[in-house]
């Protein structure tokens, strides 16, 4: 079992993403109804925590949100987050996105719901608990992030995406789950990328 994701530590560069990704998950994690019945599972990209920080304007959460669950996720984020009801029942279709916009700083919150694939799957099921500024946080595994950020590569080339990966992948040598990588490497056919990756032939982004 994978990475150093229990231990996060905090740096400058990275301290205001941080701060927000704690206020997003904490009403995530929080129960919205006061007979504590209702959990949202889910878990956020933690390449700003397993890799090198990097200077982005986006958070991105993976959330299992039944239909049922709309108004209340609309509702927790009442108030100082714009989002739309509308906007977040179509993401039970393609591309499967929603967004909230935190009205204070302009701050972007990208929701994912899980694809019906054994990949989603098994990256929100192995994902991992990490202290974040004092708080307990769902992350993704610095493999699932690395295999992540390579099929998002392949839907749109980036090198943002890849430099991301490389970042992981350099923080967290070591700790890597090889087998695990090279398995859905070889299912998703991402060989070459990750081979590319492992060798250092992509270099991390640095800002």
């Amino acid at each position: 079992m994978p990475t150093k994701s229990s231990d996060c530590s905090v740096t400058a560069s990275n301290l205001p993403a941080l701060h927000e990704r704690r206020r997003v998950a904490g009403r995530l994690s929080a129960p919205v109804e006061p007979d504590r019945r209702y959990l949202l599972p889910h878990r956020l990209d933690g390449q700003q925590l397993l890799g090198h920080p990097t200077h982005n304007t986006r958070l991105d959460f993976v959330i299992q949100l039944p239909p049922s669950a709309v108004p209340r996720i609309v509702a927790a984020f009442s108030g100082d987050f714009y989002l739309d009801e509308a906007a977040v029942r179509a993401a039970y279709q393609p591309p499967h996105q929603f967004n909230a916009t935190d009205t204070r700083s302009a701050l972007k919150v990208d929701f994912w719901l899980p694809k019906p694939d054994p990949f989603d799957k098994e990256m929100l099921g192995r994902r991992v608990r990490a202290t974040l500024l004092g708080e307990a946080a769902w992350i993704a595994t610095a493999e699932d992030v690395i295999l992540h950020k390579l099929l998002w590569n392949r839907i749109t080339p980036s090198d943002r995406q890849m430099g991301d990966a490389a970042g992981v992948v350099a923080v967290q040598a070591g700790v890597l789950d090889a087998s695990y990588l090279s398995r859905w490497a070889r299912e998703l056919n991402l060989n070459k990328e990750l081979e590319d990756l492992l060798s250092g032939k992509i270099k991390p982004k640095q800002t």
